[in-house]
């Protein structure tokens, strides 16, 4: 399983009229940032007819503990230029190993790997940034993998390298980052959307993004799985790669800021259809069936995957703030890389803790609704397993999650968080559950 964080990206620009070319603040060409996050969790004991290799344990589950880390460096280069370098460890497992809930229940924490603590390189790419005719600049402040400077407004910026893809897409301010704010993999990106990662949450390619005035236009071409939700990665010219486009819209309602998002994307893979999933069922190819959940390399192309998704953020107040958010795709071939959802919405509010004193602290609260295909459902219902759910049956419904939190910061850089989950439907199946999870998250950001 994989799991993600929010990276705000490098911006050094220059001018191409009569302006000077360049502009720079060279107070420091350093950037250096730290983040340490622990995540427990437990969860009831529920009812359960029947379960499977992919179901989540039924009986009481406590101590599911994950760890990651990350050093975050970026480092200005030559003219318009910068570069990102993220070294990162990560261990533990989630509640079942990440298995039975497709909006899985712990987004620091993902599928595979190794419990013990392994080093890693998360990101690793440069960026050039443009800027566009006569733009005003801003100046940003040191951040993580952003270093102190003045840049343009209006901008094209490339990047290449390695990255995780929603450092750059879907970036909801209240609904994107499990470090410190909802912990759901449904509610911390479109549960809809497969996008493109290894199994810790990383691919490779190039990223082009245009800021004009208050639009701004994405478009990527990068990296998929060679297995489902795997580590290794591939680009192949017509064969295996994933592009995805998005609009983004910012603008005022009574002097209070909102964003809306559309994203379209689309995956060529290895990935098996449902269809022929089924007809393995029947034939018992268990080659194509260890395929689909992740165990196999597929020797054949031809998987594709279309979706859109739609993301809506917007300020109620200067503390309170809502966001959805609608995701679909057409689910005809198997998931193959984030999780088994082909359509999901999303409703939650985010509230600031400024009223009761505590202006350091957030609560939040949100509601999702996940669903799947057809050939999807048919395929589960008869014994099928992907690699995330699955449970020998199906008595299908939509699976429904309540997720809350309260964040509070307590010291030194240090922020600690509640966490409660209520689960009904886990793996889309009425035959198992509800589910109370409860969690509590450590995290340290310096």
């Amino acid at each position: 399983m994989k799991w993600m964080f929010t990276c705000s990206l490098i911006f050094v620009g220059f001018k191409t009229q009569a302006q000077p070319l360049f502009q720079m603040d060279s107070s420091s060409n350093w950037s250096h940032h730290f983040q340490l996050t622990v995540v427990s969790q437990s969860h009831s004991g529920f009812s359960a007819a029947y379960s499977g290799k992919n179901s989540l344990e039924n009986a009481v589950e406590t101590g599911a503990t994950s760890l990651t880390t990350t050093l975050f460096l970026g480092r200005k280069l030559w003219k318009g230029a910068a570069a990102c370098f993220n070294p990162e460890m990560s261990g533990g497992n989630g509640l079942s190993y990440s298995q039975g809930v497709a909006g899985a229940l712990n987004g620091e924490t993902y599928r595979v790997g190794h419990v013990a603590p392994q080093l890693f390189i998360a990101r690793a790419y440069l960026q050039q940034n443009f800027a566009l005719g006569n733009s005003k600049y801003t100046r940003i402040n040191d951040d993580v993998n952003q270093v102190s400077d003045i840049i343009p407004n209006n901008r094209i910026t490339i990047t290449a390298g390695k990255f995780a893809i929603s450092d750059f897409y879907d970036d909801n301010t209240y609904s994107h980052d499990p470090r410190t704010q909802f912990l759901n993999w449904a509610l911390m990106g479109n549960g809809a959307w497969d996008y493109p990662a290894n199994t810790r949450g990383y691919t490779y390619g190039i990223v082009a993004e245009w800021y004009q005035n208050n639009w701004a236009f994405r478009i990527s071409s990068v990296a998929v799985p060679v297995i489902a939700n795997a580590s290794k990665m591939e680009y192949r010219l017509s064969k295996a790669h994933s592009e995805t486009l998005e609009i983004e819209k910012r603008y005022n309602i009574h002097r209070q800021s909102g964003t809306v998002r559309f994203i379209i994307t689309n995956a060529f893979t290895r990935a098996p259809s449902y269809q022929l999933g089924l007809n393995a069922l029947a034939s018992n190819n268990t080659y194509l069936l260890n395929v689909i959940s992740g165990e196999s390399e597929n020797n054949s192309f031809g998987g594709k995957k279309f979706g859109l998704g739609l993301s809506v953020e917007q300020l109620l107040t200067d503390d309170i703030g809502i966001f959805s958010r609608l995701g679909w795709n057409d689910g005809k071939y198997a998931t193959w890389a984030y999780t088994e959802i082909d359509q999901t919405a999303c409703l939650g509010l985010s509230v600031k803790g400024t009223k009761w004193h505590r202006p350091g602290d957030v609560a939040g609260i949100a509601g999702v609704l996940n669903g799947i295909s057809k050939s999807h459902r048919d395929f589960l219902a008869a014994g099928g397993y992907g690699f995330i759910i699955g449970d020998g049956a199906l008595n299908y419904g939509h699976e429904g999650i309540i997720e809350a939190y309260y964040n509070t910061y307590l010291f030194n850089n240090f922020w600690l968080t509640f966490d409660y989950q209520f689960v009904n439907d886990p793996g889309y199946n009425k035959d198992r559950g509800p589910v109370h999870v409860f969690g509590i998250r450590g995290h340290v950001a310096l």
